[in-house]
C-alpha cells in the first residue's frame, strides 16, 4: 500500500483549534478533504490544505504509484503542541499579565485505498428463490403481492 506524509511546523495557531479542523477531513477521500477544507470558515484551514497537497505530492513520489489520486484518502492527520512564545501585557497598577502564543505542529498522512476486485458473472452465487407464500415483512406488507395479501 503506498503512503505520504507531510509535516509543518511551527504554525501560529494552537494544537485545538487545528485539531478540530483535522476531525473533519480524517478518513475522507483527499478531492473531498480539499474542498471541505477550501470552504472552511477557520483560518488554520489554508495551512492544513497545504500540508494535504504536500502529502499528496509525496505519495505520488513513491515507487509503485498507481497514478490515480482518486485513490488517495486521509488515513491519518493530527495537530501536536508546539513551543510557546511567552509575552507581557501591561495591566492595571504597575502590574503585568502573561500572554501565551502557542503553536502547533501539524502532520496528515495520506493512503492508497486498496482496489475491490469486481466478481465475475460465473463467481457470483446464484440467489435462491422465495417459496411462495412466504414473506418478511410482517404486519408491513411490503414484500407481499396481492395473491398474498389477502390470506
Amino acid at each position: 500500500m503506498i503512503e505520504g506524509h507531510a509535516t509543518s511546523k511551527y504554525i501560529r495557531t494552537s494544537a485545538q483549534k487545528a485539531g478540530l479542523v483535522l476531525d473533519q477531513i480524517r478518513g475522507r477521500d483527499v478531492t473531498h478533504a480539499l474542498a471541505a477544507l477550501k470552504f472552511s470558515p477557520k483560518m488554520v484551514a489554508r495551512d492544513i490544505a497545504k500540508v494535504l497537497r504536500s502529502a499528496i505530492a509525496n505519495a505520488q513520489q513513491q515507487e509503485g504509484f498507481s497514478g490515480d489520486v482518486d485513490r488517495l484518502y486521509v488515513a491519518s492527520c493530527w495537530a501536536g503542541q508546539g513551543p510557546s512564545m511567552k509575552r507581557i501585557r501591561p495591566a492595571p497598577m504597575g502590574r503585568a499579565f502573561r500572554v501565551v502564543k502557542r503553536t502547533a505542529h501539524l502532520t496528515v498522512g495520506v493512503a492508497e485505498r486498496a482496489v475491490k476486485a469486481k466478481a465475475s458473472a460465473k463467481s457470483a452465487p446464484a440467489k435462491a428463490a422465495k417459496p411462495a407464500g412466504q414473506s418478511r415483512g410482517g404486519a408491513r406488507g411490503g414484500d407481499t403481492t396481492p395473491a398474498e395479501a389477502k390470506d
